[in-house]
This record gives C-alpha cells, structure tokens and sequence, in this order.
C-alpha cells in the first residue's frame, strides 16, 4: 500500500440553476420538479465527499456522491424517466458545483482535468471508498470527479484528452492556460 493523505474539504456547494438547465438540457423546470430538484439537493448533501489527496508528491482534489444517490437516481426511473434523467444531471451539478467551489479555474477552463490513475492513486482511492473500476480508466462511482490540486491547466494535460472530443480539439473552446512547471509531460 502507498503513503497517501487525507484531508476532508468542508464544501457546502450552491445549486447553479444555469449550470442545471446546460447540463440537463431543459429550457424552463416547473415548481413540482423544483421542490423533487431541492429534495434531492438537501438529501445528497450530507453523502457528497470532498477530499485532498496526497500521494507521493502529487496532490489530487476528490468529489464524489456515495452509491446510494445512484440508487435514489435509479429508483426515479421507475415512476419518470424524464424526472430520472433530470436527478442524474443534479448529481452531476453537485459534483461540479463543489469541484469549483474547492478549484474556480475549473469552471473558467471548463474541464477538470483526469490525472493518469497511477498505482498510489489507485490504492488511495479504493481506501476512501471512491475506487476505479476494474482497469482503472474509469471512477467506479458514477457521480465522482478526480483531478489534480492545485489546478494544473485543463484538457492540455488531461490523462483522457485522447479519448474526449472536447481535448481531441474538436471543440474550439477547449483551451487553457497552462501553469508554468506544469506543462505536458511533468508529472
């Protein structure tokens, strides 16, 4: 087992209505599906992790929302499946919201950069109860981010740039800046 630290990060994100409407890609949310949103919201509060992780000489920032909002998002598409849709892009705003609570440049870059999941991180995370999958090439919880703390730059030095068309440069918004000493290639 690597050495690795943790440290909790007290965050208590808003809810971004306009991130929301993006993300879920609604134009207007009627007052019943506000007061289902705002349930959700107070109730996945208290399951949501922010960790600082150290392993070895890097430093990550950890998000996630435990396997039971999974289940809550899961059991809606039993009775709506339009409402289940809109509670699984709340869970991604949570993540999101508290993400740019703990690093504001991600939401500037637009990316949260994904760190090369090395054999430390991997161990580290699969101890705070945030694992890989398998292969380790994806987070195993479905509401979970991982990037580096502090921010590095964003889909110049993401370990999945191959596989995002956002980093591929099929978006012509993907660009950053890149801090100096953290230029591709210094891990």
């Amino acid at each position: 087992m690597s050495e690795y630290t943790s440290e909790v990060v007290e965050v208590r994100p808003y809810l971004d209505m306009e991130l929301l409407m993006s993300v879920s890609q609604e134009n207007r949310v009627d007052g019943n599906t506000m007061e289902m949103m705002t349930q959700f919201w107070e109730s996945w509060a208290p399951r949501l992790h922010v960790r600082k992780l150290k392993v070895g000489k890097i430093q990550y920032l950890a998000v996630w929302l435990d396997e039971s909002v999974e289940a809550d998002v899961d059991g809606v598409w039993d009775t709506s499946p339009s409402s289940a849709f809109l509670a699984g892009s709340l869970a991604q705003v949570m993540v999101m919201c508290a993400v740019n609570q703990v690093l504001p440049e991600v939401q500037d870059a637009g990316c949260a950069p994904a760190p090369k999941p090395t054999d430390g991180l991997v161990e580290a995370l699969e101890e705070e109860g945030c694992p890989y999958n398998a292969d380790a090439t994806a987070l195993s919880r479905r509401f979970a981010v991982i990037t580096h703390f502090p921010f590095k730059g964003a889909c110049e030095i993401c370990y999945l740039q191959k596989d995002c068309p956002k980093g591929a440069g099929m978006n012509k918004d993907a660009s950053s800046i890149v801090l100096p000493g953290y230029e591709r290639g210094q891990d």
